[in-house]
């Protein structure tokens, strides 16, 4: 089973590129949707969350999205010690996902902080879905309805696209000028 990660930063279009692999039979593990449920479902989670940011960090047994938020992308410290309590139980949760997908010759995780979580030991080739900073952000706003001064702490809390670039095996450029469509089927027949 060759295992490709898929990540770029915010507004890159990763998740287009993950329906492309999709519609090419691909299955692809979807690491922030994975950990948003995982935060709401996984008990070491949650007692670790509520351990280290108190018990206002969940609400109706869900973890407070907005408060979160603010506590992760505006502090650092914070940000890592988050960190550190959900990756690990996302790592386990792909492993789990990889061996469900045994009989897959290819299976993919998308993550736009994938480097940083250090899932990068989890795959075999890594792709980084580049478009330019100034485009990323106008697609976020458009899509996520959320202020360019958020959209840019969320840039500023993960690696640069240079360095995400540096470490990767394939790069997609996203930059409404080229297939998206054409550079997945190279990669994939390149696999």
């Amino acid at each position: 089973m060759i295992k490709i990660g898929i990540t770029g930063g915010i507004g890159s279009g990763k998740s287009v590129v993950c329906d492309i692999l999709r519609l090419n039979n691909i299955a692809v593990y979807d690491a922030d949707k994975e950990s948003k449920h995982l935060v709401n479902t996984s008990k070491t989670i949650r007692n670790k969350l509520i351990n280290q940011f108190g018990s206002a960090i969940y609400t109706d047994n869900e973890l407070n999205r907005k408060l979160f938020g603010e506590l992760i992308f505006n502090y650092e410290d914070n940000l890592k010690i988050a960190n550190s309590i959900i990756h690990p139980e996302v790592a386990n949760s792909f492993i789990e996902w990889c061996q469900h997908h045994s009989s897959s010759r290819i299976v993919a995780i998308e993550s736009a902080i994938l480097i940083e979580a250090g899932f990068k030991k989890y795959i075999n080739k890594l792709i980084t879905v580049y478009a330019p900073e100034e485009l990323r952000i106008n697609r976020v706003v458009n899509r996520d309805k959320i202020s360019v001064e958020k959209i840019k702490a969320r840039i500023n809390s993960q690696i640069s696209e240079e360095e995400k670039i540096q470490f990767s095996d394939y790069i997609i450029i996203n930059d409404n000028s080229n297939s998206l469509i054409m550079q997945v089927s190279e990669i994939i027949e390149n696999l």
